[in-house]
């Protein structure tokens, strides 16, 4: 199985012809976009399938450069890596385009239900997601308290200025929720987190 460009296994699409095939069919039963038990990542890849398919908005889970050293070949039409390492530190974990605008941002879950830890960002994507906002990007961050089932969309100035505060270790829940706009989970797409950068273009505007 693949895993790129979206991140999750190929139970979508093969190629480009089933992608027409569940676009033309999408308001069949058997296709249903919802949160199962998933993982952030999951819903957010499902999320960005269903943005694809409507012609919404193209945004992809960023794949991981890893350079294999060793492959394994017990069958002829099978290849295994027995060995690979990281070719270099990965940015944010999705990027793309909407309504013309770059996006680029970040998934984190937390199992706390009182604040999220800044330790879960690593300096190479603070600085990655500062980058891209000197360029104009539309950049973010959400955040799932696993616990408590709610969702924040987290502009990056915000997590950049207390990553960037030596004193915190970690923001309240409190604080989320005042710098953050919530989403709930639903159905086609799982996670409406688009609505929310809807808000982002009009406060540019």
């Amino acid at each position: 199985m693949v895993k790129y460009p979206t991140g999750s296994l190929s139970n979508y699409t093969s190629d480009h012809t089933d992608l027409f095939k569940l676009k033309n069919n999408h308001h069949k039963k058997n296709i249903v976009f919802s949160d199962r038990g998933m993982s952030l990542e999951q819903q957010i890849n499902e999320s960005n399938q269903y943005y694809l398919m409507q012609n919404i908005a193209v945004v992809h889970k960023k794949p991981t450069p890893i350079q294999i050293v060793k492959v394994d070949y017990p069958k002829r039409s099978r290849a295994v890596i027995k060995e690979a390492y990281f070719r270099q530190a990965s940015t944010t974990d999705y990027n793309g385009v909407y309504k013309g605008y770059y996006l680029d941002f970040e998934a984190k879950e937390t199992r706390n239900r009182t604040s999220f830890p800044l330790k879960n960002f690593h300096e190479h994507q603070i600085i990655h997601l500062d980058q891209c906002l000197q360029q104009d990007g539309i950049c973010f961050t959400i955040i799932r308290f696993v616990s408590l089932n709610r969702y924040f969309i987290t502009p990056a100035s915000f997590i950049i200025h207390a990553w960037n505060d030596k004193s915190k270790k970690s923001l309240t829940l409190s604080e989320i929720e005042s710098n953050s706009y919530e989403i709930k989970s639903g159905f086609r797409p799982t996670l409406p987190y688009l609505d929310i950068v809807d808000k982002f273009i009009l406060d540019r505007k």
